[in-house]
């Protein structure tokens, strides 16, 4: 154990000042927002060293860390292991919401009861079964009731932390937030949430609109922003300075964070957006042409309304013959589940071996229906794919390789029915 006082950034790594702040709040709880590449889970596992080492989370005592997704919960677990070593990291608990959720019904299911009564056996299915078995989504409403009814088990919790970490906060969605409120609202626990609202991916799970702000009045939590971006050059982060000293002077960093000449800033002014489209137009045939760039290493980024923006861009390439993607549209379609059911569908047919799309396929058919009908459609339909894998070799030996690929793909939609894809 070191004093606070004394206790520096493990691995020599030097932090912003916000970062730093936030590192060493000892009383506040924390609303900390930042963008791509600036450092949460690195701010994080050193807010884990510096409340361990110094003692301020005192043995018995525990961290824990709540995440969105089962990759980010281990990255932060193993991250927190580089910085405070195994002996401290053993004080330290990362899981997802669900496993979190999970933690709570097994130590704590004697609290349900009638048709939420569990069995100490229990199962995680696709379908409620009482007693033996429960979806995945019951597991989060489960823990939240039982919190509700058990003073004993809310006072466990509290009892066994001193600081929770929330991090991609920005994914949280409403009952995982009631979740967060029950277990740890108006307790002496420190909660540092962590996230990027620019990056909420989970708002079709539902996710909180303006969930920091929602945070910070329930919480009396300081907000703070990270600004520095650690995959930018020097030069960059002296642009970036300057910005931040007029949004948030408090926040600059200190010169020997920013130095170097590594980096390149070209501006160019336009008139209007033609002009810009015609010189845009000009250099990347110029590059293709007598530098021999590759298409695939040639990106265009537009802030936003890519249609609006870049529309003479994209009118000037094609008067060129400069073929382009519009990525925009690219995921929009790909998120869609109806294109995602014929993506993992030509995956399985024209790959060698593809489980996880296979699987996403299977599940897909016929989500609503009980476990024997499922049976029956997953089995009728393996008998049609065995033949429309049949049709595709023999396509490859006469033709080429994905040659009537979308009349299988008519074929399949065929099969599937209209009720399954309007279910979708």
């Amino acid at each position: 154990m070191i004093r606070k006082d004394t206790w520096l950034p493990a691995d020599g790594l030097i932090l912003e000042p916000n970062a730093l702040r936030a590192v060493k709040e000892q009383i506040h709880c924390l609303a900390l927002t930042a963008g791509p590449g600036a450092g949460k889970t690195e701010m994080l596992a050193q807010r884990a060293d510096f409340l361990l080492r110094t003692g301020i989370c005192r043995y018995p005592k525990r961290i824990l860390a709540i995440s969105f997704k089962v990759d980010a919960s281990k990255n932060l677990k193993e991250r927190v292991q580089r910085r405070c070593g195994k002996g401290l990291t053993s004080r330290f608990d990362s899981y997802t919401f669900h496993a979190f959720a999970k933690r709570i019904i097994d130590r704590f299911r004697v609290v349900l009861t009638g048709d939420d009564a569990l069995d100490i056996d229990y199962k995680i299915g696709n379908r409620r079964i009482i007693k033996k078995q429960i979806e995945f989504s019951d597991l989060v409403p489960l823990s939240i009731q039982i919190l509700k009814k058990s003073c004993i088990a809310r006072h466990a919790i509290r009892q066994t932390y001193s600081d929770v970490f929330l991090d991609e906060f920005q994914d949280c969605t409403d009952q995982q937030y009631e979740l967060v409120k029950i277990a740890f609202q108006s307790t002496p626990i420190r909660l540092t949430a962590v996230g990027d609202t620019k990056q909420k991916i989970m708002g079709w799970a539902g996710a909180l609109d303006g969930i920091f702000y929602t945070f910070a009045n329930d919480f009396n939590a300081i907000p703070l922003n990270m600004y520095r971006n650690f995959r930018s050059k020097p030069i960059l982060l002296q642009m970036q300075n300057e910005i931040i000293r007029t949004l948030d002077p408090i926040s600059i960093m200190p010169k020997e964070q920013l130095l170097g000449h590594d980096g390149e800033i070209i501006t160019q002014e336009f008139q209007h957006a033609q002009a810009e489209a015609d010189y845009l137009a000009d250099l990347i045939g110029n590059w293709i042409e007598v530098e021999k760039l590759p298409l695939s290493e040639i990106a265009i980024l537009v802030s936003k309304q890519l249609d609006l923006y870049a529309y003479h861009l994209m009118k000037a390439l094609e008067l060129k013959g400069i073929p382009y993607r519009n990525e925009q549209q690219m995921q929009d379609i790909t998120v869609e589940p109806a294109a995602r059911l014929i993506v993992d569908y030509l995956s399985c047919l024209y790959s060698q071996r593809d489980p996880k799309a296979w699987i996403r396929l299977m599940d897909q058919l016929n989500p609503f229906a009980d476990h024997e009908v499922q049976s029956n459609i997953q089995s009728d339909f393996q008998n049609f794919f065995k033949g429309q894998k049949e049709e595709t070799l023999i396509a490859e030996l006469i033709e080429w390789p994905f040659f009537g690929w979308w009349d299988f793909t008519i074929l399949f939609l065929e099969k599937i029915g209209t009720e399954t894809l309007i279910a979708l």
